[in-house]
């Protein structure tokens, strides 16, 4: 029971039909590890499944309906898990908005779209969870990237707002440590969830007809429950003396050069 008696929020909790996404993933695992989850997402059926996952096994989570893009939500879900349960231990900003592919059709509506999305939400979302943080003594702010900022590939709004979480990581690790704030970016690589199954049908791409494995070191892909041990690694006390810190879980891609 790791996170037992805390209260989390994971942005992008929901899954596609009955998938396994990370966001979901790292829901269920906290939950498992006894923490109180606030089920971020857009779609609140896709939400409502993960709270009855987590509530079929004894566990405790609300879920509140909201576009990342509206710059009052991040404001909204934070005072909502503080009026549900008192405090905020654990940030997690997993949710994403992803662009065209083509660089050259991406217009300024699609940049701005992901930009709210994948930037400028996790940055409010961690301004308004912060002083919770403090008064409770402290907290964790996780926010997931990915390799496509580290290398290249996939759609260049994706990648330039998931680099910038990199910058943020950075920032605010240095402002916020003494006072009790950890945060931490994890970069999944070669994962198996409902959304890169839609972007790569959606780019012509038949991942049947792919060897996923041969992209990591490891020979194997992974899936939602790697990132979200990661997730809980970092969120609980097992990684106190870890603050600033880009974490890829990639089965080594990014050590490999094709």
């Amino acid at each position: 029971m790791k996170l037992e008696g805390q209260v989390a929020i994971v942005t992008g909790a929901g899954s596609k039909a009955s998938g396994l996404g990370t966001g979901k993933a790292m829901a269920v695992l906290f939950a498992r590890e006894g923490a109180r989850v606030v089920l971020v997402d857009r779609h609140e059926d896709r939400a409502n499944e993960t709270r009855r996952w987590i509530e079929d096994e004894g566990g405790t989570a609300t879920v509140v309906t909201v576009d990342l893009g509206d710059p009052a939500a991040p404001r909204r879900i934070v005072d909502e898990a503080l009026d549900q349960f008192g405090r905020v231990d654990v940030l997690v900003a997993n949710a994403a908005a992803y662009g065209p592919t083509n660089f050259l059709d991406t217009t300024p509506e699609d940049l701005h779209e992901v930009v709210a999305v994948n930037l400028v939400s996790p940055f409010m979302l961690s301004q308004a969870v912060i002083p919770a943080m403090i008064d409770g003594g402290g907290g964790s702010i996780i926010y997931i990237s990915s390799i496509l900022a580290m290398r290249g590939g996939g759609s260049a709004s994706y990648a330039a707002t998931k680099a910038g979480l990199m910058g943020l990581t950075t920032s605010l690790a240095n402002s916020f440590g003494t006072q009790g704030i950890r945060v931490n970016c994890i970069a999944p690589g070669m994962v198996d969830t409902p959304v890169r199954n839609v972007l790569a049908a959606r780019a012509g791409i038949d991942l049947t007809q792919v060897d996923m494995g041969k992209a990591t070191s490891l020979g194997i892909q992974g899936d939602g429950w790697d990132v979200a041990r990661a997730a809980l690694f970092l969120g609980s006390a097992d990684g106190r003396f870890l603050t600033g810190l880009l974490l890829p879980v990639d089965g080594g891609a990014t050590t490999r050069l094709g």
